[in-house]
């Protein structure tokens, strides 16, 4: 049975009108209710003010007249400053013309706190001094709407592979060795020996595909990367599924599902955020299957014909991918890399030894790559000749060795960033808007 928003908030049966949300002022029309929040802004016309209350899930227009309220919650009301913690009585009252298409008829004011003087006012502030003030900036409207997106995916995400039969697994925070070179680690002490913060769950994700069948991970990654674009965080989260019984065609159509259906979810629950947000939402719509696939040779010979130059078995950088994503509407695969610009654990292509059945899929609009991943070689003595060319320490890998030894299989999976995701969505300059705090090579604060 549904619930009424009262109830949903565990509110039901108090003295007083009953608490309501801005967001679920459509079950009071015509009733009085308790608001709670923030002054978000306000003016006054003579004997009305105009007080525009917010409260986490929306902003809604208090209409107070002195000729209702009397004179002392009048002037209580135009003694609120912005930010001030308030509690509002009123009538709700249904108007197309207003936001969100309510708007209260204050009969009562209470001040619960005086804020002092805000420091982010309407006029435009820098880069620098909107993230040093993060943790204040996150109450303005384009922030908030990144973040209740953000939300929303993540619940999409979740929900998408608990549709599926996938297991949650989590994968540790610090892990044992440095799993693909030391360069992008972050290093810590561990009691008498080192760990590292985790790049990736996807090791451990294989030892649970094997256990669970179809597994997936979210959490915390950490790159020391030394980049300063606008791509990159030294922390961001990750999903990373892993399926037994599966190839990279698996792989890839997993991905393109995944992605089509968070998408169409936000869609759905969040134009007015996107509106907010002034995102182009044709660039999102047209987001649909099939998504084009082309091979690491294919778009080699587009870069060339866009002038770019790459040497076979080189990786692309960021303006690469950007070129390449320029000739499609929506996110493109990008298959079958050369080994050497891949991971040591990619499965070998059988029709060409000097390929990888890894993939990349580029988001259009310039947001780079947002996954990664590829089909996981089966054999032990295909991944012990990696470990040995790529230089790592066999030692550490014992436990990774055991999954060849005991029941191999084919398998395959891949990482999705979820800032870049975010930001793709949200029409971000820089991924640190998709994150509440970023961290960055120069952003620990605050």
């Amino acid at each position: 049975m549904k619930r009424s928003a009262k109830e949903r908030i565990g509110l039901s049966g108090k003295d007083g009108p009953p608490k309501a949300l801005v967001e679920n002022l459509g079950e009071f029309v015509d009733r009085e209710v308790l608001l709670e929040g923030w002054l978000y802004n306000s003016r006054s016309s003579g004997k009305i003010a105009f007080l525009l209350l917010r409260d986490g899930s929306g902003t809604v227009q208090c209409v107070t007249a002195k000729a209702d309220v009397g004179e002392e919650i009048f002037a209580v009301a135009r003694q609120a400053t912005q930010e001030s913690s308030i509690r509002i009585t009123g009538m709700v009252k249904k108007d197309d013309r207003a936001p969100g298409g309510y708007e209260i008829m204050v009969s009562n004011v209470e001040i619960v706190q005086i804020a002092e003087e805000y420091p982010i006012t309407p006029k435009s502030h820098g880069t620098s001094f909107l993230m040093d003030h993060r943790h204040l900036w996150l109450r303005s409207a384009r922030p908030h709407a990144i973040l209740r997106i953000r939300s929303t995916v993540i619940h999409g995400l979740r929900d998408f592979f608990a549709d599926r039969g996938f297991t949650n697994i989590d994968a540790p925070i610090f892990t044992p060795a440095a799993c693909e070179g030391t360069s992008t680690l972050f290093e810590t002490d561990y009691f008498d020996s080192k760990a590292y913060l985790t790049q990736s769950g996807q090791l451990y994700m294989e030892a649970a595909a094997l256990a669970f069948g179809r597994v997936y991970s979210f959490g915390p990654t950490f790159r020391a990367e030394k980049s300063k674009t606008r791509r990159h965080l030294t922390e961001f989260w990750m999903l990373e599924p892993e399926m037994a019984w599966a190839d990279l065609d698996d792989a890839m159509a997993l991905a393109e599902s995944m992605i089509v259906a968070v998408i169409d979810r936000v869609l759905d629950t969040h134009m007015q955020d996107l509106e907010t947000l002034e995102r182009d939402l044709s660039k999102l719509e047209r987001i649909q299957k099939p998504f084009p696939r082309i091979t690491y040779d294919e778009a080699l010979a587009i870069l060339e014909k866009k002038g770019k130059t790459i040497e076979w078995g080189e990786d692309f950088g960021g303006e690469d991918e950007t070129v390449l994503a320029e000739e499609f509407d929506r996110p493109v695969f990008i298959h079958r890399w050369p080994k050497e610009a891949k991971a040591f654990y990619m499965d070998p292509d059988p029709e060409d030894k000097r390929l990888v059945l890894g993939v990349d899929m580029l988001a259009p609009e310039g947001y780079g790559e947002i996954i990664g991943g590829g089909q996981r070689t089966a054999s032990l003595e295909y991944l012990d000749s990696q470990i040995e060319a790529h230089g790592l320490p066999a030692e550490a890998f014992e436990w990774y060795r055991d999954l060849r030894k005991y029941g191999s299989v084919p398998h395959a999976g891949f990482g999705i960033g979820l800032e870049r995701f975010v930001g793709w969505i949200c029409g971000t300059h820089h991924v640190r808007e998709a994150i509440p705090f970023p961290r960055t090579m120069n952003r620990l604060y605050p």
